[in-house]
């Protein structure tokens, strides 16, 4: 006959091995996280010495504690004896399950590292991008926000922006304002020019080192078209823009040109001279 000793042997001998699992396992995650602090740490200082953008950094920190992390876990249910292999592969199949079900989110995401990477724009640069023209405020891990020409805050997902077509007007150091200036057929094109090139070298902020472009672009019935190009600053652009729109009005209003008009001749048919 089992004395009661007996009985509680096995409870025994399993709330111990169960007791030496939990201790095992508080060690290992309390060792773990220091470890990947320290990690952390290392990498973080890594990025600051390299002047690495900060934006960036944060993308480089949160998936190593995600990644470091997750390795820890599957190491203590190893602990307690669960078929990590199994796991791993559970976890895998969720993880492919969440990524087609925020497959728009993750590609943000990804879009937003790439662009941190590649850095086709900073913040403060003036750029068209995602179907939006504006100055970029800020470059999100998920968006990124830009202020309108009009002043209105918008938010892109960084997918649209990394996807589509990128131009930033802030990169090169001079931009081209593109105006047109009609003539009347009795004015001479050549004295136009002149007249236009030295008053638009007057303008405030007109780049000297591009010099402006004033030539004949095409013609129609009104007479000859000039095109009329100063180069500037990007921050200069809109006060070019205007200044050269009234200084077109001013030399032709002082030089006394006719205004422009369209010029038809009609002949009846059945008349003398009409044509057959």
């Amino acid at each position: 006959m089992q004395t009661a000793t007996s009985w509680f042997d096995p409870i025994i001998a399993v709330a111990l091995d169960l007791g030496f699992k939990v201790v095992g396992a508080v060690l290992l995650w309390v060792v773990g996280r220091m470890l990947i602090k320290l990690v952390q740490r290392a990498v973080s200082g890594r990025l600051i010495a390299k002047s690495v953008d900060p934006t960036l950094r944060k993308y480089v920190d949160s998936a190593a504690n995600i990644l470091l992390n997750l390795v820890l876990v599957i190491a203590i249910l190893g602990v307690f004896g669960v078929e990590t292999t199994t796991f791993a592969a559970v976890l895998a199949a969720a993880g492919v399950a969440i990524g087609m079900a925020w497959s728009g989110l993750l590609a943000n995401f990804a879009s937003g590292a790439f662009l941190m990477v590649l850095r086709p724009f900073k913040v403060g640069d003036f750029v068209s991008a995602g179907d939006v023209v504006g100055t970029v405020v800020e470059i999100g891990l998920f968006v990124t926000t830009i202020d309108t020409m009009d002043n209105v805050r918008t938010i892109v997902g960084n997918n649209k922006v990394f996807s589509g077509t990128i131009q930033n007007f802030t990169a090169n150091p001079t931009r081209r304002v593109e105006l047109t200036a009609q003539l009347a057929h009795s004015v001479d094109p050549v004295d136009a020019v002149a007249r236009l090139k030295a008053a638009l070298a007057k303008i405030p902020n007109v780049s000297t080192d591009v010099g402006p472009d004033v030539e004949i672009l095409t013609f129609n019935l009104a007479g000859p078209v000039l095109a009329v190009r100063p180069h500037c600053h990007n921050d200069h652009y809109w006060q070019v823009y205007f200044d050269t729109n009234r200084t077109i009005t001013e030399v032709f209003g002082s030089a006394g040109y006719p205004v422009p008009e369209n010029h038809f001749r009609v002949q009846a048919a059945g008349l003398p001279g009409a044509a057959k």
